[in-house]
């Protein structure tokens, strides 16, 4: 088997390519569908991965895609993931392939990992004759709270011969947070789980005048907002991230009516299931402990999100040699912290060794405190950084691959 190593660049192979990825991703970008059904996304990649003599497969109750590479040789399977949806955002950028349905926008950059993936499969479907195994590429709608992945491994993403099981997995987030080009990522917890909380109060209505007659919910409510906020300053060790954010009140119709119920939502993230299910115990105490102390009783639905993403250690090590031979040290970053968004690659890490890592897009001119960030209506991605996604998703596979052969120097990529 030829040493990966010996073959050209593949950063700058990726470079070469990038005129054609970005024709496909700005297209992307000015059609974005959003959840589990994305037709136009789907047909876009099939037609991408057929050009490429590949036999991609369609999802059956999601418009998903998958797709093998088969290597000259035997050996294991490595999984490379890209989300493909977009978000309910009216774009209020300048760009000159800006989205062209109100109300959607490519605002959290998946229109550049699907992009970056179509190159990555392209490097590597000229480089079969390097892979010992199979490189199984994941196209996935409905990250956006829909829990897409999950869907996909329910019909059966993993299920393989035992000899050509999925040994590992990647997959690439560009963010604006970092600046363009840099690789950014932790062993460990990378990405918080992420559940919704809804709590509606039952009071019992009055006239405003005479509030010492009525349970007034509002009042109620306010006061859970704020216990909660004391709640994870006092109750979670603050070495446990806990983050617990009320995004949306409602209650009421008029000034001088005091309404029956008051309803409360917003999130709440955490980096472990064992600080996960105390705050969510939390949660439900205090709510029906300052409803009781009113008079009012509560009713409090926790639903859950996506769990921790959590990237295997000695898989982030490898992906850490593998960028800094692609890249140089200087720009590939260990974070500090995990980033407490959340994330349903978070389903396939579970099951599969591997790493997420972040892709800087903040161009260098752009200041980092006001930057616009992922999910703002104003972000833009600066496309230059999107090379490094192509061959870094090429030299992990390539790298991988020829470890599970025996060859552990094929992973200086580069």
């Amino acid at each position: 088997m030829t040493d990966v190593a010996a073959t050209p660049p593949l950063l700058a192979a990726a470079t070469a390519m990038l005129p054609d990825v970005l024709e496909i991703r700005r297209l992307i970008h000015r059609q974005p569908e959003r959840g589990l059904q994305l037709p136009l996304t789907q047909q876009l990649i099939v037609h991408e991965l057929e050009r490429l003599g590949l036999a991609p497969t369609r999802g059956n109750a999601l418009t998903s895609v998958t797709a093998l590479i088969e290597g000259a040789s035997p050996g294991p399977t490595i999984l490379l993931r890209a989300d493909m949806d977009a978000l309910p955002l009216t774009e209020d950028t300048d760009l000159p392939f800006v989205s062209e349905i109100a109300g959607t926008m490519h605002a959290c950059g998946h229109d550049t990992h699907v992009a970056m993936l179509l190159g990555a499969a392209r490097l590597l479907a000229e480089r079969r004759e390097q892979l010992a195994g199979r490189v199984l590429l994941m196209f996935q709608p409905g990250e956006e709270g829909f829990h897409g992945a999950r869907s996909m491994l329910e019909e059966g993403l993993l299920d393989r011969p035992a000899d050509e099981a999925v040994t590992g997995a990647f997959a690439i987030h560009i963010s604006t947070r970092y600046p363009t080009g840099t690789i950014d990522l932790r062993p460990g917890p990378m990405l918080a789980a992420g559940d919704t909380i809804r709590i509606t109060v039952l009071g019992r209505g009055g006239h405003a005048s005479t509030p010492h007659l009525a349970v007034d919910p509002i009042t109620v409510a306010a006061e859970i907002v704020l216990a909660l906020q004391v709640m994870v300053t006092r109750r979670v060790d603050a070495f446990e991230p806990a983050v617990l954010t009320i995004a949306n009140i409602s209650a009421g119709t008029t000034t001088n009516i005091i309404p029956e119920t008051a309803f409360i939502q917003g999130t709440m993230r955490t980096v472990s299931e064992e600080v996960r299910e105390r705050v969510r115990g939390y949660v439900r105490q205090v709510a029906e402990g300052v409803a009781a102390a009113h008079g009012a009783t509560v009713d409090v639905d926790i639903e859950p999100g996506y769990p921790v993403t959590v990237n295997d250690p000695a898989f982030t090590a490898f992906v850490t040699r593998t960028a800094t031979g692609l890249i140089g040290a200087d720009r590939v970053v260990t974070l500090d912290a995990p980033v407490m968004g959340s994330e349903d690659m978070s389903y396939v890490l579970q099951q599969v060794p591997g790493a997420m890592v972040f892709l800087g897009g903040r161009p260098d001119e752009v200041d980092p405190l006001t930057a616009p960030q992922n999910h703002s209506n104003r972000v833009e991605f600066d496309e230059a950084a999107m090379a490094v996604g192509i061959a870094l998703h090429a030299a992990v596979a390539l790298g991988h691959l020829a470890a599970g052969a025996g060859e552990p120097d094929a992973r200086r990529t580069g």
